[in-house]
């Protein structure tokens, strides 16, 4: 592996698996560093295409998302690191495929679990090809001032007070990525800070060693000094231990290996990582640190002198003339997420959107207040949820009942009328569910199941005038308005409608009142003496007895009934009702593979 510096201010990344917060905070570590461009060139997210927008600074930017790895490498040939966030069960065989791609230099594995004949697999390749693996089970690694992987380093305040903005001296690489982080700060502290830093993961079997990044670091000029955290378990320092021994590695190494407490158990313990794990003597933490020391290393005794062996060795390259001062810069500020702001109360945003009818925050949803539980429990049914969701209360049982009854007798009415013609036409030209039902909601109007609204405000303000029905009718006249709610297509005073019929029976059985209800009834008295198809029809009946239900139940003010008239709430439940029957209508076309429809000739009049 040896050769040199793997990473540059001008590397670019290939993140497989989106995850939003790690991509973020390479963006905000590449801001702070000033780089020019995003390390993150694209995203690989299998089955899924488009772009992600991030932040690069406080400029939103859009980063390509490629559905495989080959196109993602395809459209990004610059890109030579892979980082990989997939999942222990797919993340061999995603390594693989990166490792294969003649673009792909690093691959970086995040995931822990990944099986160890897999990473063998990995590992042979990555050698055979000249190409590094960081990992499995790996935070990643950063170069200070120019690029990092993933949640390198934690957060930026951390990054901040380690100085990994600018680039130091030192050459660092442990087997932990928690413990990483606690040693960018030891070095921070007494020396210029780090150049590179590499967690090469905690698994039995990593993708590269602690001795190939430390023969790399020996390679790489602006390393002055390395610094070396091992662990217990496993003989990968004693690659270490040969490399100094045969003289490869001509720069101080200050090393220790962590785990001399496991003597003081009886039996053996395992450690956090799976590597961790002492197979014997030469296993354990003293005979590596001890080899170390003999080896030429820096070996502090205990870790708490680790620091201060680190400090000492730094101050011999100063005292030498090998290290000249590092120019300290400030680094930007970088724009607070507004979200992370409002949590910590230094900015307060307007809301886009105000909802008083349902909340989905808590537990389970609730319908103006009332949780989802006890309205199963309670056996309530359509009738009192949508008096719920458009009243914002419970209305009596009576109310809730013929809000069910007008859905149940406005549902359809066969397929000749307009909205139900216009839904069969549409679901035969092969169209959706969504296009078919719309196609005949459109048709919903003053002509068509849209006057219910109108009745019941003309109804209304004719009976609180104290008009007759004949004022009423005939000032209707004189304005040149039809009366809502009055006259019907086939129905005649001697063949009422039966839906009509059948609402006022309910009313007059249930309702305390039904006043408007009888004023319709006298205002068709007399329409029915002027022609014999002037009855009053299901939108006249609904308009006038909605009024009753909202007089009637004592729940509702006169302003709050002129609202719920003047909005257009009983449009709604015509166009609620009717949506029962044009989604009926389209499954049954559909059902019947009937074929696209054309009118025929013979049914249209061409004339000039």
């Amino acid at each position: 592996m040896a050769t040199g510096q793997l990473f540059s201010k001008t590397t670019q990344a290939l993140f497989y698996n989106y995850k939003q917060l790690p991509i973020q905070r390479m963006l905000d570590f590449d801001f702070l560093c000033g780089r020019e461009t995003p390390s993150v060139a694209g995203i690989i997210n299998p089955g899924s295409e488009g772009f992600q927008k991030l932040f690069f600074g406080q400029e939103e930017i859009a980063i390509p998302v490629h559905s495989t790895i080959e196109a993602s490498c395809a459209a990004h040939p610059t890109a030579d690191v892979f980082i990989n966030f997939a999942s222990f069960r797919s993340a061999a065989a995603s390594s693989m495929a990166a490792l294969k791609q003649p673009t792909i230099k690093v691959v970086a594995i995040i995931a822990e679990g990944v099986p160890e004949s897999d990473t063998k697999q990995l590992i042979a390749y990555a050698k055979a090809n000249n190409k590094v693996v960081i990992g499995p089970a790996t935070v990643g690694g950063i170069q200070a001032g120019a690029f990092k992987i993933g949640d390198t380093a934690g957060t930026i305040d951390n990054i901040i007070q380690c100085k990994l903005y600018r680039p130091g001296s030192v050459g660092f690489v442990s087997k932990s990525g928690g413990m990483s982080n606690e040693l960018y700060n030891s070095i921070a502290r007494v020396t210029d800070g780090i150049y590179e830093g590499i967690a090469i993961g905690g698994d039995v079997f990593p993708g590269s060693t602690l001795s190939d990044h430390v023969l790399r670091f020996n390679n790489i000029p602006q390393v002055k000094m390395i610094v070396v955290l091992g662990e217990l378990g496993g003989r990968d320092e004693y690659s270490l231990v040969e490399a100094l021994k045969q003289g490869k590695i001509n720069k101080p190494v200050v090393a220790w290996v962590s785990g001399t407490c496991a003597r003081l158990f009886k039996s053996e313990v395992q450690f956090g990582h799976a590597g961790a794990k002492s197979g014997g003597e030469m296993e354990s933490a003293q005979a590596k640190n001890e080899a170390l020391r003999e080896a030429g290393a820096v070996v502090p005794t205990s870790y708490e002198a680790f620091e201060g062996a680190i400090k000492e060795a730094f101050g011999k390259l100063i005292e030498e003339g090998k290290i000249a001062p590092v120019k300290e810069v400030t680094p930007p500020q970088i724009p607070e997420d507004l979200s992370t702001a409002i949590k910590s109360g230094k900015v307060r945003a307007p809301t886009h959107i105000i909802s008083t009818i349902s909340d989905d925050r808590g537990e389970e949803p609730t319908y103006a207040g009332v949780p989802m539980s006890n309205i199963v429990e309670q056996g309530l049914g359509v009738g009192d949820v949508l008096s719920l969701l458009w009243f914002k209360r419970s209305l009596p049982r009576y109310c809730a009942r013929f809000i069910e009854i007008c859905i149940m007798l406005c549902a359809d009415h066969g397929p000749c009328v307009s909205g139900a013609h216009n839904t069969i036409v549409t679901a035969r030209a092969g169209k959706d569910l969504v296009s078919s039902l719309v196609s005949g909601l459109l048709t919903i109007g003053p002509r068509f199941g849209g006057a219910i609204d109108d009745a019941a405000r003309y109804f209304k303000d004719a009976y609180d005038k104290g008009l007759t029905p004949y004022e009423f009718v005939e000032s209707m006249k004189k304005k040149g308005i039809r009366v809502p709610g009055i006259g019907h297509r086939i129905k005649r005073g001697d063949n009422r409608d039966k839906r009509v019929e059948l609402l006022q029976h309910f009313a007059r059985s249930n309702f305390p009142s039904v006043k408007y209800m009888e004023y319709a009834v006298e205002v068709e008295t007399y329409t029915l003496s002027k022609a014999n198809n002037l009855v009053l029809n299901v939108d006249g009946a609904i308009g006038s007895l909605f009024l009753d239900l909202l007089a009637g139940s004592g729940m509702f003010t006169k302003q709050e009934i002129d609202e719920i008239v003047g909005i257009g709430y009983l449009n709604g439940l015509f166009v609620l009702a009717r949506s029962i029957g044009l989604i009926g209508h389209t499954f049954d076309q559909k059902r019947l593979k009937q074929p696209l429809y054309r009118h025929p000739w013979e049914d249209v009049l061409y004339t000039k």
